[in-house]
């Protein structure tokens, strides 16, 4: 029993820091899994990793998205409607296709303009590819008609793209709006890091504070949702200094 049990267990802590070190959780489940040996590592399996497995779902529909892709690149040349660009350009953005996804909204905005939506993933296509003069007028379309469009992650990203374009004081007004209207983690990650390269820390902290506030109440799920803005949060926390 021993002598099946011990290989097994090396399995299975191995598994888990794996896991811990991809995805990296709160600090002390590695010291769990290492001394309490198996029995350390299945609590953390089933704690930790079997919760992952609901984020895996993007991942796995990449088969029937890569098939639809497939599918529609060979509608559009019988049938260039902008809605089957539209769909076209919303799977490649989904499957990092960034470049193939922009010519894709490019030829639906080339057939019809009176929708946001391909402007909207036109500019975060854009931006993905470090183009951020151009994404800066397709997200300022989407804002100024309807400013809380997709959760107000339009203005988010909108605010991004000026940063990103050299237009820092545009970037900071869109910021400022933004944490007074909405206080998700993402809106304050993006918000502090943008203050705390204008050298304004002291903004910066605070939203930060903000951030690790919010943690401590948020349910598991949640966490794990958010866990790589929360670790970027609190790289940059710890980076900054105590005084302005």
């Amino acid at each position: 029993m021993r002598f099946f049990f011990l290989p097994w267990g090396i399995i299975l802590q191995l598994i888990a820091i794996v896991h811990f070190s991809k995805r990296r959780p709160e600090t002390y489940w590695l010291w769990i899994i290492i001394l309490l040996g198996p029995l350390g590592a299945i609590a953390y399996i089933l704690v930790e990793m079997l919760p992952d497995l609901g984020l895996l779902e993007h991942s796995m529909g990449g088969f029937a998205r890569r098939k639809r892709i497939r599918a529609l690149e060979a509608l559009v040349l019988d049938n260039p409607s902008a809605g089957n660009y539209e769909e076209l350009g919303d799977l490649l953005l989904e499957e990092k296709k960034f470049e193939r996804a922009r010519d894709a909204f490019n030829r639906a905005l080339a057939v019809r303009t009176d929708a946001i939506d391909p402007f909207y993933k036109r500019g975060l296509a854009a931006l993905a590819l470090g183009d951020a003069a151009a994404a800066v007028p397709d997200l300022e379309h989407v804002v100024k008609a309807d400013p809380k469009y997709d959760y107000r992650r339009a203005q988010l990203f909108y605010a991004i793209a000026l940063a990103a374009n050299g237009q820092s004081n545009e970037a900071a007004a869109v910021f400022q709006s933004l944490v007074e209207s909405s206080g998700t983690t993402e809106v304050l990650c993006h918000a502090a890091e943008f203050f705390a390269a204008q050298g304004r820390r002291g903004e910066a902290r605070e939203l930060l504070e903000r951030i690790a506030m919010r943690k401590r109440t948020m349910p598991s799920y949640q966490k794990r949702r958010e866990r790589s803005l929360l670790r970027r949060a609190s790289l940059l926390r710890r980076k900054l200094p105590l005084t302005n």
